[in-house]
């Protein structure tokens, strides 16, 4: 046989395997974002006085006050039991995002891509 010639194997048999993990991969990610839109992050401030839902869009879909923590003379102490629930259930939606993400990269061999 020639020097560089045919040595087994298909011509292209690489580019067919790199091609269906990327066909894996595209499905996978689908699959993960699906989950991830249609998760609930809830978070607690103030021993509960305050409750926050994100979705895993990144939205707010709902917030619950204890009518016993509501106080006009004390609007300022609520409005930051308000941004602490708030701001903690977006980041559990965060996190729980990056670890799903950081799991499937880790089964694909593409450093850094998410």
């Amino acid at each position: 046989m020639a020097k560089g010639g045919f040595r087994g194997g298909f011509p292209g048999g690489n580019q067919m395997n790199m091609i269906k993990q990327a066909q894996k991969m595209q499905k996978d990610i689908m699959k993960l974002q699906e989950e991830i839109e249609s998760s609930r992050f809830e978070f607690t401030a103030g021993g509960g006085a305050v409750k926050a839902v994100a979705v895993g869009t990144k939205g707010i879909e709902s917030i619950e006050i204890d009518p016993e923590v509501v106080d006009p003379e004390d609007v300022e102490m609520l409005q930051d039991l308000i941004l602490a629930a708030v701001n903690g259930a977006l980041k559990a939606s965060e996190e729980k995002t990056n670890q799903s993400m950081a799991k499937l990269q880790g089964g694909m061999g593409f450093p850094g891509m998410f």
